[in-house]
């Protein structure tokens, strides 16, 4: 444990050491570098947080020439939203492990899917929403696609 404090300190005093040295050589040399930077709010505010994929399987349908099989993990930290997107022309099936998300697609009124619950997108859908609703616990999805091999599972809208 004191080995864990001390190297907590050693740390902290290392980092404000380095934040010495990148100030300005003016600053510096009158002994007057700030240990913190006071910023205004609007620039403090950030995006929600993302979603993570990390694909479990990808396997080529050795029945439907030219399609591919692959299941992800979908991890949604608290608060977390997903960028608009699409998934080409692959079939989705999306499957709640944990926590709660709402989903949107273009046209259709927006669902919350709890655990247990699932939906499933069309090829071509534009996917608007898809977002963690709480802002404590995290969400996890299990998704399936059926895409052409070698397209991309999900492509973002340009940003606006």
């Amino acid at each position: 444990m004191i080995r864990v404090r001390f190297a907590c300190c050693c740390l902290a005093a290392r980092m404000v050491a380095a934040s010495a040295t990148c100030a300005p050589t003016a600053e510096r040399a009158a002994g007057k570098v700030p240990v913190a930077v006071t910023m205004p709010v609007a620039a403090t505010v950030s995006q929600p947080p993302s979603e993570t994929l990390s694909p479990l399987l990808e396997q080529a349908l050795p029945n439907v020439k030219g399609k591919t099989f692959t299941s992800a993990i979908v991890e949604f930290p608290p608060g977390a939203r997903a960028v608009p997107h699409r998934h080409g022309k692959a079939f989705v099936y999306a499957y709640v492990l944990e926590g709660t998300v709402r989903s949107g697609l273009s046209g259709e009124p927006v669902r919350t899917y709890r655990q247990g619950e699932n939906w499933v997108e069309q090829p071509g859908a534009h996917h608007v929403l898809t977002e963690n609703i709480s802002r404590t616990e995290p969400a996890k999805l299990l998704v399936s696609f059926v895409s052409n091999t070698g397209d991309k599972l999900k492509v973002e809208d340009p940003p606006r």
